[in-house]
């Protein structure tokens, strides 16, 4: 039996909003705000799992919207302990609400609560393009270095041109919004400013030359840019720590020998193999198979390895039947036990455990194509159009990383946003099959 039509507004009955039923839906759309910042990193999330989560996150906001404004005097009611979910629900309202007064108490306690900026961030993201109409440019234009940084970041993640702004802010006295500045350049595909983004990587503030080099390699720089980009990858001893970041996009790009030697160069500090293992998986070398099914003989590493031995073969070991079950009593993230201070997350939560003879074997009858002085991602050969088949149905880490190659491949190409929304994503990708 079909549901009854829904009538037109104007004739639907009014009922007041349940402050208990709107509190609930508040603390939802915040708490499922954070596991959707998690899981869009994930290394087991396809696009359709971020649609069914970006579905209850949408129903939650919707609760809060029909409320009207018990709805929003309960989302103002939550930032008496403002977390970045709190923010979010709360920004989203203001923002669709059109309401500047709102919105400049929430700048000021993201502002205040660095904490809680995330939040903020997040909404400007979360809403459509055409709801910050008119808010965006007036952010654009603002005096204070704050709203502008969060007006360009809103720009970058709708893929937005943000026009004379954008070169004005990069040679900003501000740190961080230059430092968003020369990011946005890149994600928006600005190759006019090339030139002022290879002038910024000798900046003195660290994320701003970092920002800067990334930029100029996703622009299509490959000369001092990628130099500087090799330094903020490989950084060891006194230098300070890799950067993952770099790390990622350097390995994309360099010849499969230079990939060899700075891989070379982190293997030397035993306490980077997982870094070594996930530049693995970026360089997409071959090579590399035989040395990571070893390390997933070792249980800390073993899932990683398998992602990575993932990311060259382009196997889904879980569908293929190459994996096996957990190992008993082995624990890497928090437990039950209130006298164990280890709270730190398992960062390989999800992953399949690799069955290590299986995936052997599997190599053994399977590994002769591959060329082991060519670069593999997914299976095969990075192009366009597998990078395109990978945004469709790969799994985030994949995605990402499909995004970054898009740009390579066609400087000026605007970065594909893969922590958007996923009905906006999906739109986006219908396009670009066409």
């Amino acid at each position: 039996m079909n549901p009854p039509p829904t009538p037109p507004i104007s004739h639907r009955i009014e009922r007041p909003a349940v402050p208990v039923v709107v509190v609930q839906h508040i603390e939802e759309a915040a708490h499922l705000r954070h596991v959707r910042s998690v899981l869009v990193r994930a290394p087991h999330v396809r696009l359709s799992h971020l649609a069914r989560l970006d579905e209850r996150i949408a129903a939650h906001l919707d609760g809060i919207r029909g409320a009207g404004a018990s709805g929003i005097g309960l989302a103002h009611q939550a930032l008496e302990r403002p977390g970045a979910g709190e923010v979010f629900v709360a920004t989203v309202r203001a923002i669709e609400d059109r309401d500047t007064e709102r919105l400049g108490k929430l700048f000021a306690i993201a502002e205040a609560l660095p904490s809680s900026g995330a939040g903020l961030l997040s909404a400007f993201g979360w809403t459509s393009a055409a709801s910050l109409q008119g808010i965006a440019k007036g952010l654009l234009e603002a005096t204070q270095p704050w709203r502008r940084e969060v007006a360009l970041a809103a720009c970058g993640m709708h893929a937005v041109d943000p026009g004379v702004a954008l070169a004005r802010a990069l040679n900003d006295d501000n740190p961080s919004l230059r430092a968003r500045a020369l990011c946005v350049a890149g994600r928006c595909g600005r190759r006019d400013l090339i030139a002022p983004c290879l002038r910024a990587i000798t900046d003195k503030d660290e994320r701003s030359a970092f920002e800067a080099a990334r930029s100029s390699v996703l622009l299509g720089d490959r000369t001092e840019s990628l130099t500087a980009l090799e330094g903020h990858a490989v950084a060891v001893g006194g230098a300070g720590a890799p950067n993952l970041a770099a790390l990622s996009l350097v390995l994309k790009v360099v010849t499969p020998k230079r990939a060899q030697a700075l891989l070379a160069l982190l293997a030397k500090d035993p306490a980077l193999i997982r870094t070594v293992i996930w530049g693995v998986a970026m360089a997409g070398d071959p090579h590399y198979v035989p040395w990571l099914i070893a390390q997933m003989e070792d249980l800390k590493l073993a899932r990683l390895a398998g992602e990575a031995f993932s990311f060259i073969t382009g196997l889904d070991l879980a569908y293929l039947d190459l994996e096996c079950k957990p190992p008993e009593g082995f624990e890497l993230g928090p437990n039950d036990d209130p006298d164990d201070a280890n709270v730190a997350m398992d960062e390989d939560d999800g992953l399949p455990w690799p069955d290590v003879a299986k995936v052997t074997d599997w190599w053994q009858a399977n590994g002769t194509p591959f060329d082991a002085a060519g670069r593999y991602f997914i299976g095969a050969m990075p192009t366009p159009a597998t990078c395109l088949e990978v945004l469709k149905a790969g799994f985030q880490r994949q995605r990402i990383a499909a995004a970054e190659y898009l740009c390579l491949f066609s400087p000026g190409t605007p970065l594909f946003n893969t922590a958007a929304p996923s009905w906006r994503q999906q739109r986006l990708l219908a396009r670009m099959v066409k």
